[in-house]
């Protein structure tokens, strides 16, 4: 009776989705952070364990699904048109999201009315030159690429050994079938990590929660909920709107579809770790093939800032307001072509968002000594900025597959458990 009791429980447990499963565990982290403080840090180990599960998946996984999505394509021009496709769309999506952040604190003034003060010595970042940004793509060992988790340089040797293993033909197979079975390895580890998901969520969410009182959050709770408003508009509008317009796709089953990767993303506050993830819902919830999901995706974990160029049009206007600087109709113009063109020199460098507000703000002469304002703050901020990101990979990803003729539509418009 008991053994009968617990099959059928584990079996209701199996059939509710991981999204809602997920979405529990960060209920239940936020209200033990709530409850316990500081204390609340003592789950933090369940999280630093989910998190170092996740990134243990980054580059194995990128590599062998970038491999077998080159070899998949058979096609050099194909990739180059896909590529060309991809980066357009990325970069056109940063213009309309910094823009949209701009608009949202232009309506909501976030900092007017704010006395706070903050302390000097931030110096401006600088974007690396166009020279050292190609320098540095190509690995001088591939090796240490691999081992460092460069992934810029991953991508570049493994379109580089995909496109090898295309021209040898028939010689190439053997190598291509090891890539394909260590694929389908890593794909199938990756589902056993994401079991354990809404136990890591819980623990990475209780710590955020406890760490952060009230006295933090109450003075910018404004400018946190501009830039959250912001994020959600940029995806409803925007990326349901280019799937709606150029896909002719339902956008209701594109946001059904990524949830499981939205909600890691939020708790985990990164793009790459979230891959694996992006990964499965882009070939089991969007049906896009794997040869353009393992091409797309990674590129987008690494060059798409759409959530951090929503961020600094909020912030941007935030601190003018703060310091009391009108900006004119030319400074807005500048802040939208400043940060895309900003984006791209700054893809894939540590603290990229940090570089590219600072940059903004250099260019408009903010003080860049505000960006203290919100330095207590960032956390969440990035949360959902890399909740934004993730959206936009996907969204992306989806298109580039319907153009290509590489999505399945019965896959994508197939009803999912709510």
């Amino acid at each position: 009776m008991s053994h009968s009791t617990t099959t059928a429980g584990e079996s209701r447990w199996r059939r509710i989705p991981l999204w809602q499963k997920i979405l529990a565990g960060l209920a239940l982290g936020v209200l033990a952070g709530a409850l316990l403080g500081e204390d609340a840090s003592l789950f933090k180990p369940l999280g630093d364990i989910f998190i170092n599960a996740i990134k243990m998946l980054i580059v194995p996984l990128v590599f062998s699904t970038l491999v077998v999505g080159i070899t998949a394509m058979r096609d050099p021009q194909k990739m180059g048109r896909i590529g060309a496709r991809t980066i357009a769309l990325y970069l056109v999506t940063t213009a309309f999201a910094i823009a949209i952040g701009l608009l949202a604190s232009w309506l909501f003034q976030p900092g007017v009315g704010l006395d706070m003060s903050f302390e000097s010595g931030v110096e401006a970042k600088e974007a690396p030159g166009l020279t050292e940004i190609l320098v540095g793509l190509v690995p001088q060992n591939p090796i240490d690429a691999l081992a460092s988790g460069n992934i810029l340089q991953i991508i570049v040797f493994a379109i580089g050994l995909g496109i090898s293993l295309t021209l040898i033909g028939d010689k190439g197979e053997p190598v291509v079938k090891v890539f394909e079975s260590f694929a389908e390895a890593m794909v199938k580890l990756t589902n056993i990590v994401m079991a354990f998901a809404p136990i890591g969520v819980f623990g990475l969410i209780a710590h955020v929660a406890g760490s952060y009182g009230l006295e933090v959050l109450l003075p910018l709770a404004k400018v946190i909920g501009v830039a959250y408003l912001a994020s959600a508009l940029h995806v409803v509008l925007v990326y349901s709107g280019l799937l709606a317009l150029l896909g002719r796709l339902n956008p209701l089953r594109y946001l059904q579809g990524i949830l499981d990767a939205l909600v890691v993303a939020y708790s985990s506050a990164s793009s790459s770790g979230t891959l694996p993830i992006s990964l499965r819902c882009a070939k089991n919830n969007l049906g896009v093939s794997e040869g353009v999901a393992g091409f797309v995706l990674p590129v987008g974990a690494t060059i798409n800032m759409d959530g951090t160029a929503i961020y600094q049009g909020v912030v941007a206007v935030f601190i003018a307001q703060l310091v009391g600087v009108d900006l004119s109709l030319m400074d807005y113009g500048m802040i939208i072509v400043t940060g895309t063109l900003a984006s791209i020199g700054t893809a894939g460098v540590p603290g990229a968002g940090l570089v590219m507000l600072s940059i903004v703000m250099a260019q408009i002469g903010l003080p860049l000594e505000a960006i203290a304002v919100i330095a207590g703050i960032d956390r969440i901020l990035d949360m959902a900025r890399t909740s934004v990101n993730v959206a936009g990979d996907l969204m992306v990803t989806t298109l580039v597959g319907k153009s290509e003729g590489e999505l399945d539509e019965a896959v994508y418009n197939a009803p999912r458990k709510s």
